[in-house]
């Protein structure tokens, strides 16, 4: 495919696929939230199960995570849908990029591109440094059950949001100035409290206007001044969410540069659909991905935690709050072993799950749902501050991927839902 952008073209133009419905109100049961969300909370997925039906949606295409141990049986169903909808339902846009605006439950608007990323300039494997990174440690584990589903796939949605560092506005907040001149791809409400979606077709100028911003953001004058590094290997991309769903892509491609060899780069699964978001974008907020445990004594854990951050009488500026169903504790921890409160909270926990295999962790989106669970018999949830949006880029930078789950961009309903697609089939 021919395309403008130079940046190693990483993130290009591509053939997306949008429902062909005649009611734009279709849309509503057309799009669902990111699978990730609401793990622990299956009446979500009910209700979304109830609303949608048997309507076309792309609840039918994907595997919402609290159902991971029924993949196999689902699969059958996933890809007989995902067939009917590319013969009968999805109508191909050929070169398109994507100008959209969400509108939040707080009623801020986000805004982003919505292009297709070359996997072959991203990694999400640690001391790796190309133009697109991991920003929280990958759970390997995690990655097959979700190639599975993409080898037998012919169409991916994508929730992915990957990040620029773009202070000065150049990129995408440009197309916004351009936005009344462009033509309406889609403009509806989102289900279940999930706020509005406008997209827009980038004409060509806006595209090359796009190519240009990118390739300035990516030169070492812009490393150097933004982070007092001539860095040889600039970070343009920061993956915010869906890491394990592009981490996913990369290890389904890899299968197929082992199979094809050069063959391979002309392969539609060398690209992944996503969306990029300016993090200075004035609606982002970074906020905490919560901790809670199960089948767990609260009062084990919380002795165990004491020790563990027991610094002999020194005090540091982390701290977290326990929430269990017989009230709330605030552990101020005298020794750290992380920078970020979660690394030192998340080092504590991996070793209280070695010695303690019966109990589980989840993590949480949102202090209500937090607060919810923890109170659950037998369960202890974890409250902490999280980390400054304007870290992000120096820390992953300099010191590699976070801790896993780190951080998480909004509220759980502020997800990215799935909504446009694309062929991954030759």
């Amino acid at each position: 495919m021919d395309t403008v952008l130079q940046m190693a073209k990483c993130f290009r133009e591509a053939d997306i696929l949008l429902p062909n419905f005649s009611d734009s109100r279709d849309y509503e049961k057309w799009a669902v939230i990111a699978c990730d969300q609401f793990t622990s909370e299956p009446e979500y997925w009910q209700q979304v199960a109830r609303r949608v039906g048997d309507h076309p949606s792309t609840l039918h295409i994907i595997l919402p995570e609290i159902y991971l141990a029924e993949g196999d049986a689902r699969l059958a169903g996933i890809y007989n849908h995902m067939k009917q909808y590319a013969e009968s339902l999805l109508c191909e846009h050929k070169g398109a990029l994507l100008y959209v605006e969400r509108t939040l439950a707080s009623g801020r608007v986000r805004r982003g591109l919505v292009g297709m990323v070359d996997l072959e300039d991203y990694d999400y494997r640690p001391g790796t440094t190309p133009l697109i990174r991991a920003t929280e440690g990958t759970v390997v584990d995690r990655i097959p059950p979700r190639v599975r589903i993409r080898r037998g796939a012919q169409i991916e949605a994508p929730h992915v949001m990957m990040l620029i560092d773009d202070p000065e506005k150049t990129v995408i907040e440009e197309q916004a100035k351009r936005a009344d001149s462009l033509k309406i791809a889609y403009d509806f409400d989102l289900m279940l409290g999930g706020g509005h979606i406008k997209g827009r077709f980038l004409d060509r100028q806006g595209i090359t206007e796009v190519a240009s911003a990118l390739e300035a953001l990516g030169t070492p004058l812009a490393m150097e001044k933004k982070y007092g590094l001539s860095c040889t290997d600039p970070l343009l991309f920061a993956v915010g969410d869906g890491n394990h769903s592009l981490a996913s892509a990369k290890a389904f491609y890899e299968e197929i540069k082992a199979e094809l060899g050069e063959g391979a780069k002309s392969h539609p699964a060398r690209y992944a659909l996503a969306e990029i978001v300016n993090l200075h974008d004035d609606s982002l907020e970074f906020e905490p991905i919560y901790r809670v445990l199960f089948n767990a004594n609260s009062e084990d854990v919380i002795k165990a935690l004491r020790r563990y951050v027991d610094g002999d009488g020194k005090s540091t500026t982390q701290s977290v709050r326990c929430i269990t169903a017989e009230g709330e504790v605030d552990i101020p921890f005298g020794r750290e072993t992380h920078t970020l409160t979660v690394g030192t909270l998340q080092h504590f926990i991996d070793d209280y799950l070695s010695d303690h295999p019966e109990v589980e962790v989840d993590y949480i989106h949102g202090e209500d749902s937090l607060r919810s669970l923890a109170k659950k018999e037998n369960a202890i949830g974890f409250l902490f501050d999280g980390m400054s949006k304007n870290e992000l880029f120096p820390s992953v930078i300099k010191d590699g991927v976070l801790p896993r789950k780190t951080f998480s961009m909004g509220e759980a309903r502020d997800k990215r839902y799935y909504l446009e697609c694309r062929k991954i089939i030759r």
